[in-house]
């Protein structure tokens, strides 16, 4: 599946003014801050927030959040999927970008 164009242009609206650049990964379109992901248009649709790992089993009560699966490892905490649905809205959408844009924000640049 190819990422949603329409999703990385609101991501973008989004980011407006923010230091990112932008990578294709994962089969999505990743917006990086520092040389770190913050958010992905996922290939697999949806959303990829990458998150304080402290704070994933709270974040999960979140609609439409899981947990991420890297490959053959696992889910894994800090990492998490958020459905497209739970993104139609423009404020549910900022609010999971802000986190992710927090999150790579507080790591020290690459």
């Amino acid at each position: 599946m190819v990422y949603d164009e329409s999703l990385a242009d609101r991501i973008r609206e989004h980011l407006a003014g923010e230091p990112v650049s932008e990578k294709k990964m994962f089969g999505g379109l990743g917006f990086m801050l520092g040389g770190h992901l913050a958010v992905s248009a996922s290939g697999q649709g949806g959303l990829l927030v990458r998150c304080e790992p402290g704070a994933t089993a709270s974040l999960l009560a979140e609609p439409g959040a899981a947990r991420m699966e890297m490959g053959g490892r696992g889910p894994m905490d800090g990492w998490l999927r958020v459905a497209a649905d739970a993104v139609s809205d423009e404020d549910d959408l900022a609010r999971w970008v802000e986190r992710g844009v927090a999150y790579a924000r507080s790591l020290p640049p690459k």
